[in-house]
């Protein structure tokens, strides 16, 4: 029987057909194949996956009746004998002149006002719905949605969109945990398709890839799946998509060497900053100046899922009371804040008691902070700034009978405020204008308390937005400072004589931190700086300016999100 030929050096083609049998395919393309030692006159068992370069198609052949299981070349291309150096897929394509998706910069853009997501590209699948495979499939979609510059919730909701009518929840769900893990391990999933492929593979194969590697790098008592069978499901879902079943013999041949040569390949990538991370070289560098004591702990917080932490509603119930009732349900939870709640495990919502009632929203420990500091009393005029989806102007209403404004830029992301709001039985002025220009939306009367939760990098809550860390660039930054800069000039002015206002961000960087804090109180010299929190770091790492107030209060102690709070009261 045929012997197959082993795999090149970094990534190979597998092929088990004798020369004249793979000429008969010559319309694909291959990087490279070994010439077997033996000649047969037996009938291989297996197709080939790839053929030879520059063997044309032999004459006396007829037309393969198996061909239509077979990627084909574009008619407008070469059949045989090309000179092309790249593998080809048709349903993924890439535009001429297009960036490699490996290494393009993405464009900058906010969460609210990212490029929607294209709608992935149909294909005939033959998956089982309740499968790893269709899961694979569905998140390498939204991978490759993300590498073109969409958000990750936004690809998300376009691939659950194209899913069929028998896809069950725990189907979706498997897609968005894949998907998740995948970008928190994209630095390393790409470092190993470079060294492991000689060639990039088309985006589709990359993201797949991707996807697989995320659920193999992990240790085996943290691993989801069993290794062989991600293996297993991987090819099986590239081998389902017409376009790009040509690369089940990759897919298969990649992941079992790194299998093979796990220790190895992980210990070699320790050298590689992006590989090790899983941020781009920029943020490590940006990190690593702001904290030198702190950022190996910062940049590895993101890697894993923050808790769930809930707000409990003070106009229904303490938290403490909310305890008994988690504790009567056989919930592990512990308090962790004067109104926070962390479950010792995540639960879908609608399993939270209380949920549907208002009597708890989902809310990070640290994003609690910002109600707190502000202060409202009753009958105070407050104006929320930046405030959709509406979970800051929730907590306001909780803690005050205040007449709350609560603005917002974006017109598709406004009414969300007012769906949180009716959950909570609570009412807002939901405006629509922008914070920077008190022109558009203003009424004239000045404001008790100015929450200014604005626009930022977003690097305080990468560990829940893992994506971030790849469409952010450095040039964002200072874009970002600026238009921190004109929010504030703008707003400070509706701030009534004795009121105040609370500088906000979900940002680690000192930029959008502390240095703009500074910034503003010798820019506005009737702002007088109170105590606030100041730098709150991940997950509990130290750093900043000292927090005060209550024991109660999360500290650094407690596993939040990264953020930034500044106080100033007008004189």
């Amino acid at each position: 029987m045929h012997r197959a030929a082993g795999f090149g050096v970094l990534g190979g083609w597998p092929f088990a057909r004798s020369r004249l049998q793979n000429a008969a395919w010559g319309r694909l393309r291959t990087v490279s194949i070994l010439r077997p030692k033996h000649r047969s006159t037996e009938a291989p068992k297996h197709r080939p996956y790839r053929t030879r370069r520059h063997i044309a198609r032999p004459a006396t052949r007829g037309p393969n009746p198996r061909r239509a299981t077979i990627c084909r070349l574009p008619a407008d291309r070469p059949r045989a004998g090309h000179q092309g150096t790249s593998y080809h897929c048709p349903a993924r394509a890439r535009a001429s002149g297009t960036a490699d998706p490996m290494t393009q910069t993405r464009p900058s853009r906010s969460r609210a006002s990212g490029a929607p997501a294209r709608a992935p590209r149909q294909s005939a699948l033959h998956l089982v719905p309740d499968s790893l495979g269709f899961a694979l499939d569905g998140a390498a979609q939204a991978v490759d949605a993300v590498t073109r510059g969409a958000a990750l919730p936004a690809a998300l909701a376009a691939v659950h969109a194209t899913l069929p009518a028998n896809a069950r929840a725990a189907s979706r769900g498997a897609i968005q945990d894949i998907a998740y893990r995948a970008m928190r391990r994209r630095g390393t999933a790409d470092w190993l398709i470079a060294q492991l492929v000689a060639k990039a593979p088309p985006a589709h194969v990359h993201a797949l890839l991707v996807c697989a590697f995320a659920l193999l790098v992990d240790d085996d008592e943290h691993a989801a799946y069993a290794p062989f069978t991600v293996v297993d499901q991987a090819v099986t879902a590239i081998g389902a998509r017409r376009e790009c079943s040509f690369a089940k013999g990759l897919v298969n041949a990649v992941l079992r060497r790194f299998l093979r040569e796990r220790a190895v390949w992980l210990e070699r990538l320790q050298s590689d900053r992006r590989a090790r991370w899983n941020y781009e070289p920029w943020w490590i560098d940006a990190v690593e100046r702001a904290w030198p004591d702190a950022w190996p702990r910062i940049l590895a917080s993101g890697d894993a899922p923050g808790p769930l932490t809930l707000r409990v509603n003070a106009r229904r119930m303490t938290a403490d009371a909310y305890l008994d009732v988690l504790r009567a349900e056989r919930i592990d939870a512990e308090k962790v804040g004067r109104h926070a709640i962390r479950l010792a495990s995540a639960l879908p919502v609608e399993r939270i008691p209380g949920f549907a009632d208002g009597i708890v929203s989902v809310q990070d420990a640290g994003a609690q902070l910002a109600a707190e500091w502000l202060g409202a009393r009753d009958g105070m005029r407050v104006l929320d700034a930046c405030a959709a989806p509406g979970g800051k102007t929730g907590h306001i209403l909780e803690l005050a009978h205040a007449e709350v404004v609560a603005l917002e830029s974006d017109p598709a992301r406004a009414p969300r405020i007012g769906e949180n709001l009716a959950r909570l039985s609570l009412a807002a002025d939901v405006r629509v204008g922008d914070a920077g220009d008190p022109s558009q939306w203003h009424d004239g009367r000045a404001f008790d308390r100015v929450l200014a939760d604005v626009p930022c990098s977003a690097s305080g809550i990468v560990r829940r937005h893992p994506d971030i860390r790849w469409l952010r660039r450095a040039a964002d930054i200072p874009a970002l400072v600026a238009e921190q800069r004109r929010i504030l000039s703008a707003l400070w002015p509706l701030v009534k004589p004795g009121g105040e206002l609370l500088y906000a961000t979900c940002s680690i960087f000192p930029e959008e931190g502390e240095l703009q804090a500074r910034w503003f109180g010798d820019a506005c010299q009737d702002a007088v700086r109170l105590d606030a929190p100041g730098q709150l770091l991940p997950q509990g790492a130290t750093g900043g300016a000292p927090a005060a107030g209550g024991s109660d209060e999360p500290g650094r102690h407690v596993d939040h999100d990264g953020f930034f709070y500044a106080r100033f009261q007008k004189r």
